[in-house]
């Protein structure tokens, strides 16, 4: 490992110690040290500004945190065990090319504002990207509602219950998933504040042109309080992984239903057989492998949540606890993205089996809509539901379109209320 910044004259470091307290860290910060290097870009000609560099010194800083950038991207720069952690592997080589320009990086700035700024460029990025996938399978799901409406049974407790439809159920998910989509974008906006600047927490004796680099870097406003940036670490990360926990609990309850229209019981839906694997001993299966991984994606979201909790059972100011926020937040939105990415060609690609669906009526299931024509006839409805629980339905009036057509209240299978939902739609925001 290469000089730690931290490093005092005289004492030992115990390599054991050492790795224990990097951790992961060189590993983890691959995944934004590109936000590092902007970060770093924009601090060095915030500097300039307020002439703590020369113009020379920050042309040369910007150039070649630009090289390092492109030799991370092609794999000539490779962030391993040589260094520390992400910020000291940026320093090092500027220091390297630069020698004492290199040094100079660092004024005005900590690893805790560093770390701070590089994630929240991350999570704006992140968010930005469960916007979008949540707004196309949402896209997916209200185009299918407005297309397909075969009957189909409507269940609770797994018992069949009365009769729904195809365009119900994607209305459902449709609707789910706008909300997902404006609640990401939501998250994206709480968190959309510029720490850089903010130092260890308590500010720099610097006149640091602050409102400059929240420019620079895109941010819609700087974070004021340098201890509430410090107090935001973390808290800002649960926000985001409960948006994206919000978007997994819906893909659960699609991957469960899916689950089971697919068994041969249901048998309700075909999936892709790209999207289905085989049996490595029995040659008759394919199974829904993929839905089944989608459903299991949220325990890893969940459990990053509770990490990210439990870890800020702190006092104010910066504590090395915080480290471990990382991994978490990596981890989560690495599988919960993983996940969702997969799901809008899934959806295109499922096929109803109509008659499958239609064998799976019974007269039953329409005992619901009678008890209400007895009641709209007069009848109290306590009296209507006793009646329809114990008289046998004529079979001319078990019809599931008629009985879908009949269901009129606001958002039923008779007046779906897609305008609406498209209206919702529309006034998501678009691809950046």
């Amino acid at each position: 490992m290469s000089d730690l910044l931290w490093q005092k004259p005289g004492v030992e470091v115990d390599p054991r110690i050492q790795a224990f307290l990097a951790g992961g860290d060189v590993l983890l910060d691959r995944e934004f040290i590109q936000d590092d290097i902007t970060a770093s870009a924009a601090h060095a000609r915030g500097l300039a500004r307020i002439g703590i560099l020369t113009d020379d010194e920050c042309t040369a800083l910007c150039r070649e945190l630009s090289l390092l950038s492109a030799d991370l991207l092609s794999g000539d720069f490779v962030l391993d065990e040589r260094f520390e952690d992400g910020h000291s592997a940026i320093e090092s080589r500027l220091v390297e090319r630069l020698g004492d320009t290199g040094r100079k990086i660092h004024t005005g700035r900590s690893r805790n504002d560093q770390v701070l700024v590089a994630t929240r460029l991350w999570l704006k990025r992140k968010l930005g990207e469960l916007q979008a996938v949540c707004r196309e399978s949402a896209e997916v799901c209200l185009q299918r509602a407005e297309t397909e409406a075969l009957p189909m049974p409507g269940y609770t407790h797994l018992q069949r219950a009365v009769v729904s439809s195809t365009a119900m159920w994607w209305a459902g998910f449709a609707e789910a998933f706008i909300d997902n989509a404006v609640r990401a974008g939501q998250a994206r906006d709480w968190i959309d504040a510029n720490p850089l600047g903010t130092a260890a927490g308590y500010g720099v004796n610097l006149p640091l042109d602050r409102e400059g680099s929240t420019k620079e870097l895109g941010f819609a406003r700087t974070q004021v309080s340098p201890i509430y940036a410090q107090l935001s670490r973390g808290k800002f990360e649960i926000a985001a992984v409960d948006a994206l926990g919000a978007a997994m609990l819906d893909l659960r309850r699609l991957a469960w239903d899916l689950s089971l229209f697919t068994t041969a019981e249901f048998g309700f839906v075909g999936l892709p057989p790209q999207y289905t694997t085989g049996s490595s001993i029995m040659p008759n299966k394919r199974n829904p492998d993929l839905v089944e991984l989608m459903r299991a994606t949220y325990a890893s979201v969940a459990a990053a949540r509770t990490e990210l909790e439990n870890l800020l059972s702190l006092p104010s100011g910066y504590h090395r606890d915080l480290q471990y926020t990382k991994g978490a937040l990596f981890h989560a939105f690495g599988r919960g993205l993983g996940a969702l990415a997969l799901l809008p060609n899934l959806l295109r690609g499922l096929q109803w089996k109509p008659e499958r669906l239609a064998q799976a009526f019974d007269d039953g299931m329409f005992a619901t809509d009678k008890a209400v024509e007895l009641a709209v006839a007069g009848l109290p409805f306590r009296e209507a539901y006793r009646l329809a629980a114990v008289e046998p339905l004529p079979k001319a009036g078990a019809d599931p379109q008629a009985s879908l057509e009949a269901r009129v209240s606001p958002g039923g299978s008779g007046a779906l209320g897609l305008a609406a939902l498209r209206q919702r739609f529309d006034a998501i925001p678009g691809p950046a």
